[in-house]
Parts: C-alpha cells; sequence; structure tokens
C-alpha cells in the first residue's frame, strides 16, 4: 500500500503564511520611516527627554541658603562666660544698706575719690548711719539719705574734703565704647564703673548713670564729706559729672531704692518726718561676719566677654528686636553681678 506524505505540503503552505506576514510587516516599517514625525506628538506610556530633564530639575535639592554669622545674644554672652571673667566685690569696698524692706549693696571706688571713699568708711564704722532716714526721693532723679535734722556729731570724721570729681588716667585700665558721647570726649569702663576720660588733659571720672552713688554738696565744692550721700534713681543726669563725686554704685537691691514713694516736698524732700524710710544700719561688709555677706560677683569689663556684652547691646538679636540700634550709650550697658 502506498504511503501518503502529507507533512511537506503543510509545512510549505506555513512557509508561504509567514512570507507573506512578512512582507506586510516590512512595508508598514518603510512607511513609519518616511513619514515627517511631530515634535509635539508623544505615545502613551512614552516620556519625553524635556519631560525626562524637567523631572531632574524638580528632584534636585533646593539650594542652601548662604550662612549668615549671627552675634550672640546678651544672655548667651552670660551663659558661656568663664568663671576667670568675674571677680567678687572687695568686702573692704562694699556697703550694706539696710532698710526694713531689704539689703541694698553697695560698691566703693576709691580708685576715683579716695579721700571720700575713707571718710564713709570711718562714718560707717562709728555707726553714724544706723538710725538716720533716707529724707529725699525725687522722681527721676536721685534717693538721698543721711541725717535730715543736722543733729548728729560726725565723730572723727573729716567735716570738709577737698573736691574729688576727677581723677588721673595714668596706668588705669579703660575699656572704651566705639560711639561718641554727648558729654565727654570718650566713655567707657574702669574698674566695673562707667566712666568717662578726656585723653588730651589724662582725666577721667565716674558718670552719673542708674545706680551710680555720690556724695551731696553745697555750692561750695569742699563743702561735702560723705555724710549726705544719694544714688541716681533715673534717667542718667549726666549734667551732674564732674560737679559732684561719685563714690560707687549699686550692686544689689536697686529696687528697693527706686520703688520708694516719691516725696511731696521741693525737690522730693518728705515734708512730713513720719513718711521717712528709715536706715537700720550701714556696715562695711569686711566688718560682717561671711556668714551673713552677700555673696557677690561682678563681670569683669577688661574682658573679651564684656567686649561681647557691648556688642549684643549695641545690636540686639533677641527675636523681639527688629532694627538693631547700631550703637550704645555707656549708661545703657549694665554691668552685671551674680551671687557666687
Amino acid at each position: 500500500m502506498r504511503r501518503t506524505n502529507i507533512v511537506a505540503p503543510i509545512t510549505r503552505a506555513a512557509l508561504l503564511v509567514s512570507t507573506a506576514a512578512l512582507l506586510v510587516v516590512m512595508t508598514r516599517a518603510r512607511a513609519q520611516e518616511s513619514a515627517v514625525p511631530d515634535p509635539g506628538a508623544q505615545s502613551p506610556g512614552v516620556t519625553s527627554t524635556a519631560a525626562l530633564a524637567e523631572t531632574h530639575k524638580s528632584a534636585q535639592p533646593a539650594p542652601r541658603a548662604p550662612l549668615v554669622h549671627m552675634p550672640p545674644t546678651e544672655a548667651r554672652v552670660l551663659a558661656e562666660s568663664k568663671p576667670s571673667d568675674w571677680r567678687p566685690l572687695d568686702p573692704q569696698n562694699t556697703l550694706y544698706v539696710q532698710l526694713p524692706a531689704g539689703r541694698v549693696v553697695i560698691e566703693l571706688a576709691p580708685r576715683f575719690a579716695p579721700q571720700y571713699v575713707a571718710n564713709i568708711k570711718k562714718l560707717v564704722r562709728e555707726h553714724y548711719f544706723d538710725g538716720l532716714a533716707i529724707e529725699r526721693v525725687q522722681d527721676n532723679f536721685v534717693v538721698q539719705w543721711g541725717d535730715p535734722d543736722h543733729s548728729r556729731s560726725l565723730g572723727t570724721a573729716e567735716k570738709t574734703l577737698p573736691a574729688e570729681f576727677i581723677a588721673s588716667s595714668k596706668d588705669v585700665p579703660f575699656t572704651p565704647l566705639p560711639d561718641p558721647d554727648t558729654y565727654a570726649p570718650e566713655v567707657g569702663f574702669a574698674g566695673e564703673f562707667p566712666a568717662a576720660r578726656d585723653s588730651k588733659i589724662g582725666r577721667e571720672w565716674l558718670v552719673h548713670c542708674y545706680g551710680m552713688v555720690g556724695v551731696g554738696r553745697d555750692d561750695d565744692v569742699e563743702s561735702g564729706n560723705g555724710s549726705e550721700i544719694y544714688a541716681v534713681i533715673g534717667q542718667a543726669p549726666r549734667q551732674l559729672d564732674r560737679n559732684v563725686a561719685l563714690v560707687g554704685r549699686v550692686v544689689e537691691g536697686m529696687e528697693l531704692l527706686s520703688s520708694l514713694p516719691r516725696g511731696s516736698g521741693q525737690l522730693g524732700f518728705y515734708t512730713p518726718r513720719e513718711h521717712r524710710v528709715p536706715i537700720e544700719s550701714i556696715h562695711l561688709a569686711a566688718d560682717v561676719p561671711a556668714e551673713q555677706r552677700s555673696h557677690l560677683e561682678v563681670l569683669r569689663t577688661d574682658t573679651h566677654t564684656f567686649a561681647q556684652l557691648i556688642e549684643a547691646r549695641r545690636n540686639r538679636r533677641d527675636s523681639w528686636y527688629k532694627v538693631p540700634a547700631g550703637r550704645i550709650d555707656v549708661c545703657n550697658v549694665p554691668i552685671p553681678a551674680r551671687s557666687r
């Protein structure tokens, strides 16, 4: 029986179909190649080169703002200060004024008024002020104390002293401010006190800032002796500079003086004597037992830390300030004090 070969015919038919399909594909490809492409056209699911570039650009991190150096604030300057930036008060030149409301601490300045300071110490050690009174509180000016009735003996203290309004600036450390002053050629700080100086004549003097302590006098410049003392409680009366002997400044307890009732009499004197504020006692810290002293220290004005403090006050960078002043007045730089 003859076998029929059916494989060969099927293979030939498939080959014919495949060849025809290949011709169709090639024809379509030639047509697409001859067509002019549309630059704006984009097939679905295909990202153009421009789109890819834009996506890459947006994915890049935003450029960083340039770093701006911000001067430290006053609080930061003090927080970062070193122990060596501070010095304790000298007990031999520190007064404790005891009022019914509390203690006022005064640091004396013998470098500027040595004879007045020595006389005040003598009055204090002989208890001249004990039991006397604050007799005058003039608004925005001064608090004054002493013997309002002029009846108490000065004891061994001097009755009059030569004027000590200015002192030699020779060999005195001075930290100047960079800004001009209305009342003096130059202002700054000397020995933790606000001061002014005139280098042309070699003289310097303390200035009447808030909290400064001076000696009352009459018209005669040699009529003062330290038995009448005042403290500035208002805006700095700088017109008094070089006209009165300044002998120190209040370091602690200023609020006990500035909050006193104002006197109703002329120049702020208490006219009814019942309004006077009694002074319980005034003592030199060196004469007070160590456990009863106020252990305070003040920021030294000859340090880099204090220079930073001045700049922080000149250009305030606290969050509340929007426009830094760019300058500073000598009485607007407080000298910090703290407990040891």
